[in-house]
């Protein structure tokens, strides 16, 4: 089963306010001059700030776990 997150890069992000205007469940927030991940567990991970960001501040990051099955020998 894969596990997404919502990952920002601080030192990328120049504060525009695009993301935060495009995000449908407001998970978003511009404190000061620098985006920050608000409200982690609202988001939906609809990818509209990876989409809006013109400079690839945020993107989904997608974890998958790999399950181990053991396999009984015949």
């Amino acid at each position: 089963m894969a596990q997404k997150k919502l990952i920002l890069n601080a030192a990328w992000c120049k504060g525009c306010g695009i993301c935060e205007a495009f995000c449908p469940k407001q998970v978003l927030k511009l404190e000061g001059e620098k985006i920050t991940i608000a409200k982690p567990e609202d988001c939906i991970f609809c990818g509209q700030c990876e989409q809006r960001c013109p400079d690839y501040a945020l993107y989904i990051e997608e974890e998958i776990e790999e399950v181990n099955q053991w396999v009984k020998p015949y």
